[in-house]
């Protein structure tokens, strides 16, 4: 099973966890890092580690943030760098994660990036999604003689 690890501002990403939890049952595999005006990025990225390594089983784990380029999406991209089958995707709401919640059982984390995606329409993206928008910079330096 895909582990979650919802991160938003304010009370947001533990929200969401206490609303699907209330509804579904308590989630294994999931946990809620909330971004408070004044948390550095440092215990940001503590927090968040720590939810990584509690929700990972060894199929991979999802963070699911509320806005691209902000602090928990930036941390948690920087992360997924260093753990294969980690993803990370920007804009999620309450009720795409509830359609998404049965989907933690059966999809790879490629498979259910490109899910959430969909689902999501255009202000739900991805890192991955992001990163095939805008290729890595290559220096073509042998097109120029010095």
């Amino acid at each position: 099973m895909l582990g979650w690890v919802i991160t938003c501002h304010d009370d947001n990403a533990q929200d969401m966890l206490h609303r699907l939890e209330e509804k579904h049952g308590p989630l294994a595999q999931c946990r809620a890092v909330s971004f408070w005006r004044g948390l550095s990025s440092n215990m940001l990225s503590r927090m968040m580690c720590d939810a990584l390594h509690s929700t990972d089983s060894g199929d991979g784990v999802i963070f699911l943030t509320d806005i691209p380029g902000a602090a928990p999406y930036r941390v948690a991209s920087l992360m997924s760098h260093k753990h294969s089958q980690c993803e990370v995707i920007s804009g999620v709401s309450y009720s795409l994660l509830e359609k998404m919640l049965l989907s933690r059982e059966s999809l790879s984390s490629s498979a259910f990036r490109d899910r959430i995606v969909t689902l999501g329409g255009p202000d739900v993206s991805s890192l991955w999604h992001q990163q095939q928008k805008n290729p890595a910079f290559v220096l073509l330096h042998d097109l120029y003689e010095y």
